[in-house]
């Protein structure tokens, strides 16, 4: 039983980690990353469709990305798309090839990204904390039903402090990462 809970809780930390690399691979560094347009949505037929099901999205250097669009009646919506998306890109056609540059980042844009990113951080955090008090009243209620000892408790309670630990050490490195890919470029 204690076994089933520290699986359950190790599962849900990893998407509460996985959850948090997808939310900060969305933030803007001066890089261009691919990753960079995959919440945009264009208009196809009538209903939003993700940009990566109607083009093929690569990074043609460090500074611009290049959407090559499947169909080429929809160039001018997917254009639209990520000129109406929030991250403030302005794209320009060539053919069947949308060119996206990314213009610099400022200082100040930058320290205002390594506090979203550090916000973001605190909310993996916060999930990965939850997940683990879930996982000690599940503890708590097998003792209270005494199909577990004390001792029992006490040791599966520091076996998923452990896994806490390491899950909240894993997301600082992927925050660190961050925040040093926004310094450095």
């Amino acid at each position: 039983m204690i076994n089933e809970i520290k699986k359950d809780t190790q599962q849900r930390m990893e998407k509460s980690l996985e959850a948090l690399k997808s939310h900060i691979s969305k933030i803007r560094t001066g890089r261009a990353q691919p990753s960079l347009l995959d919440g945009i949505q264009v208009e196809y037929y009538g209903s939003a469709t993700p940009l990566r099901q109607v083009a093929n999205v690569v990074a043609e250097d460090a500074r611009t990305l290049a959407v090559n669009v499947f169909d080429r009646s929809l160039i001018s919506a997917v254009e639209k798309a990520i000129l109406t998306s929030d991250l403030g890109l302005n794209p320009s056609s060539a053919g069947a090839t949308i060119r996206v540059p990314l213009p610099a980042l400022t200082e100040e844009r930058r320290r205002d990204l390594i506090k979203i990113v550090k916000n973001e951080g605190e909310q993996g955090k916060i999930a990965i904390r939850n997940v683990r008090r879930d996982a000690n009243d599940q503890i708590k209620a097998l003792l209270k039903d005494k199909e577990i000892s004390e001792d029992e408790e006490r040791k599966a309670q520091d076996e998923i402090q452990k896994i806490t630990d390491g899950y909240v050490k894993k997301v600082d490195e992927v925050l660190m990462a961050k925040e040093k890919e926004l310094l450095d470029f």
